[in-house]
């Protein structure tokens, strides 16, 4: 079985403000030690690979996928995306067909699994069909979010304490709320404070650890000052700026650092066929 070496691979930064597209890698074969550190490194600096003209049965998606780390399994208590207590499905189906998850509307920007008391390090997403016009998936850079922020909002926020909530535990049917400014409101689910700004544990740069819609409550402030705050920390993110958008083609396998970046995905045609298999990588306590 042949093994691909460094010189046949090659990684390309994309004009943006994030992102590496890697050619001359079948991840369908072993892969050399040279070349997953050369893939691991990108990653860490551009925080999004994308492989292109992939053909993989789950299996071998799943051991491409291990290459870079473990497979995330979620506490039974804290329900994420296609969870079911004791269950956690290796490769879910991120589909609108065939009991697939996440439908075909707009996703708001967001990390996997931020309410969570060790979120994912890490995804590969894998598209098998691929709608003609919208279902694009946009990346955006939150070390650069972070570094771009006033001395005085970096000074305000660096010692700061972030609860997300579980977006599978809320209330739908009561209007969304991006803020929980009602504390008398009894939770019903654990929450995990992590840092607003959190450290990356391989490059040491610093995040702005925040989801651009899922509902969060700041530890120690007041719920209109945190209301504020989030408000004005979320404005800050939603610049073109910061972000990558990737239009999908058959056989495309990206591979986003769920530590230092958000995804958000356009909505499409509910008549249209959008199939992507999806692997999550266990991650650390954010510090």
């Amino acid at each position: 079985m042949p093994t691909l070496t460094l010189t046949e691979v090659k990684v390309t930064p994309l004009d943006a403000p994030l992102g590496a597209v890697v050619t001359g890698l079948d991840a369908s074969q072993p892969v050399t030690p040279e070349v997953i550190l050369q893939l691991k490194q990108t990653l860490r600096d551009r925080h999004i690979l994308i492989f292109k003209n992939q053909t993989l049965t789950d299996e071998q998606l799943l051991n491409f996928a291990y290459y870079f780390g473990d497979l995330y399994v979620p506490p039974d208590d804290v329900p994420v995306l296609a969870s079911q207590p004791g269950v956690t499905p290796v490769v879910i189906n991120v589909s609108n067909v065939d009991g697939g998850y996440t439908g075909t509307g707009e996703l708001a920007f967001h990390s996997d699994h931020h309410w969570t008391p060790r979120p994912s390090a890490g995804s590969l997403l894998y598209a098998l069909e691929v709608p003609s016009q919208g279902g694009d998936t946009y990346w955006l850079n939150l070390n650069l979010a972070y570094e771009t922020l006033d001395e005085a909002t970096k000074r305000r926020i660096a010692d700061l304490q972030l609860i997300t909530y579980n977006p599978f535990l809320r209330d739908h049917s009561a209007s969304k709320t991006k803020y929980r400014l009602d504390r008398n409101i009894p939770l019903i689910s654990p929450v995990f404070p992590h840092p607003l700004v959190r450290i990356h544990p391989e490059s040491g740069k610093k995040i702005l650890y925040l989801d651009y819609a899922t509902e969060v409550e700041v530890v120690g402030l007041e719920p209109e000052e945190g209301a504020e705050l989030i408000e004005q920390l979320r404005q800050h993110l939603n610049q073109p700026q910061f972000y990558y958008q990737h239009k999908w083609s058959v056989g495309d396998i990206v591979y986003w650092d769920n530590q230092a970046t958000l995804h958000y995905r356009q909505a499409f045609d509910a008549n249209e066929r959008r199939v992507m298999k999806r692997v999550s990588l266990a991650g650390s306590r954010p510090f």
